[in-house]
Parts: C-alpha cells; structure tokens; sequence
C-alpha cells in the first residue's frame, strides 16, 4: 500500500507523535483525517499543513466517548472519500504507584478509581471503539487496508504505570487477534511500541524520572518522533507485515 494513496485516521494528532505522522502522510501527498480534544491544536496542524500536497481534515475527537468516535468516523470517511487505516494514536498519562507509603505522613496511598479509569477509557476502550468504526466502515465501502495501534513498551511492565501498562499490552494482544479477524477482508493490523520518545507528554515528566531513562537507553539518546513514523510507515506500507508488534526503543528495558 503506497503512502500516497492512504485516506487514513489518525487521533491525538494536534500534537506530539499524532501531528508528526499527520504532516508526513500529508507530505507523501496522502489525505488524513485528524481527531483530537486540544481543538487550538487542530487549528495551529490546518494551517501547517495547507501547503502540502496531502489534504488534512480536522474535527474534535474524544476517544473515550463511543458516539463521538463512531460520529468522527462518519466525518472521516466522507471528507476522504474513504477510509483505507488508522493510527491509533490517542493516549493518556496517569501515573501512579497501585499502593505506597507517603513519605511525610506514612499514611497509605492507593491509586485512585479515577486515575486507572481515565487512562483505560481513552488508550484501550477508547482505541478499541476506534479499531471497531474504522474497519467496519473499511468492510462497508470494501476498502483494503491497514491499522497502527501506538502501543508502548510499557506493556512489558513499569514501575507506577498499572494503568498504562495494561492499556497498552492489551492494546498489543489484540492486534492479533484483530489481525486473524480482519484478514478475511484484506485488512492486516500492526502495533508500534515506541520507547522513550520526545513528545509533550514526555516532557512533562520529572526532570530526574526521565534522566534516569534515559541513562539505560543503549544508543544513548531519546527518541524524536520520525524514529517512531519510521516504524508506523512500514507497517502500513508493508502488506506482509501482520499481527505483531515492533519495539521502537533504542534497545531500552524496562
């Protein structure tokens, strides 16, 4: 499948590694349509793109809820003409250790409801529903095609991450089984696992939390996000890669 011919969704694209691979499709002449909840951000990604040779379609995206998605698939496929993928971008930090002793107080902290909900709702369920539009609109008009879930290497496990690192394997796991279920309708389905990538999310991150990572990287630098596009191009461009998921890290373990 050549870049240039995708009509592909990408979501949590006004930012981060989600703008970053919008632009590159649009640069390689593709059309893509955008979702995300930071709307200024959409704004500011419109206007970078218009010069491009791809065309680049905005709407607010709010993953974590079932009608707004399947409605922002509606809009995708209508805008494109089509729908031939999805990047499954959108995602979500709330870190936290499940259980741990304040270290003033010596009182027991425990991670809140709230806090494992809110990172489920978007970096799994809200991916899940993504997954389930896209490609039941993708079978609908009999288009071939492929998916990208953003996973992480997190999925392996990670100190204060319960929440993601569930998201994120589960997210992993299922993209075979969502790869043996669409291959009856051309439609192949990969995962990217980035490491520790330079992104807003990863900037906010403590000073010395993601020093301290950094130190264990083996080629001894962060990852910027065309390392991690290099990746998601592959997998949609390779119609032989399916089901499995690429660590994009550095040589990090986690």
């Amino acid at each position: 499948m050549k870049i240039s011919d995708t009509k592909t969704v990408v979501t949590g694209g006004a930012q981060g590694l989600g703008k970053h691979f919008a632009l590159r499709l649009a640069e390689a002449g593709a059309s893509v349509a955008v979702g995300d909840v930071n709307e200024a951000g959409l704004v500011a990604l419109a206007e970078e793109a218009r010069s491009l040779p791809g065309t680049v379609h905005t709407r607010r995206l709010d993953v974590s809820s079932e009608a707004d998605s399947t409605a922002f698939v509606d809009f995708a496929c209508d805008a494109m003409g089509g729908l031939t993928g999805l990047i499954n971008n959108a995602g979500i930090l709330r870190d936290g250790l499940l259980v741990k002793r304040d270290r003033k107080t010596g009182a027991i902290v425990k991670l809140s409801r709230d806090e494992w909900q809110a990172v489920i709702d978007v970096n799994l369920t809200g991916a899940t529903w993504m997954v389930r539009d896209v490609v039941a609109k993708m079978i609908e008009t009999g288009e071939r095609g492929a998916i990208v879930n953003m996973s992480s290497i997190a999925r392996h496990g990670n100190r204060g991450q319960s929440n993601y690192t569930a998201a994120k394997a589960a997210l992993a796991a299922n993209t075979k089984t969502w790869a043996i279920e669409f291959a009856p309708y051309g439609i192949r389905c990969g995962a990217v696992a980035p490491g520790m990538v330079r992104t807003p999310m990863t900037e906010g991150m403590p000073d010395k939390a993601r020093e301290a990572l950094v130190a264990k990287i083996p080629v001894g630098r962060i990852g910027v996000p065309e390392d991690i596009w290099l990746a998601v191009r592959f997998v949609m461009e390779c119609d032989y890669f399916n089901g499995r998921t690429i660590d994009v890290d550095g040589g990090l373990s986690m």
